[in-house]
């Protein structure tokens, strides 16, 4: 399964740490940024595909666990340092799980918000893709 772990650039300063998010750092220009915060205790987000987005997954605070599905695999990747982002490619279905206390999750999207975009049932998921 296709994803790809992106470095944040980063300045270390005994003041506190600067990330840099500028065009070559991430693979596609955003045209949306988005971010998740006081995700109550045992619940979940995603539960969708995009079909034609690209997002990045940025753990600005916290801790989250993102699992990873293209029909016939799953992966479960956690998301825990401000310099790493998780770059999800388009028709992969995601959902995000066990959120730490104060967790904040910043995403970067490669286009606007059009709900057409979103597949948001698994099972049609699954018969676009030809996997079960």
């Amino acid at each position: 399964m296709e994803f790809t772990w992106i470095d944040i650039p980063t300045v270390n300063d005994p003041r506190g740490n600067l990330a840099i998010l500028e065009k070559g750092v991430i693979p596609f220009d955003f045209k949306r940024v988005f971010y998740l915060f006081d995700v109550p205790s045992g619940s979940s987000r995603g539960g969708h595909a995009l079909k034609t987005t690209n997002q990045l997954l940025i753990p600005i605070s916290g801790s989250f666990d993102v699992v990873l599905k293209n029909g016939s695999d799953t992966q479960t990747m956690a998301l825990n340092s401000p310099t790493k982002g998780l770059l999800i490619p388009t028709m992969t279905w995601r959902e995000m799980h066990h959120f730490s206390a104060g967790a904040v999750c910043l995403v970067l999207a490669s286009k606007t918000y059009q709900e057409e975009d979103y597949i948001r049932d698994w099972n049609t998921f699954t018969a676009v893709t030809g996997q079960r």
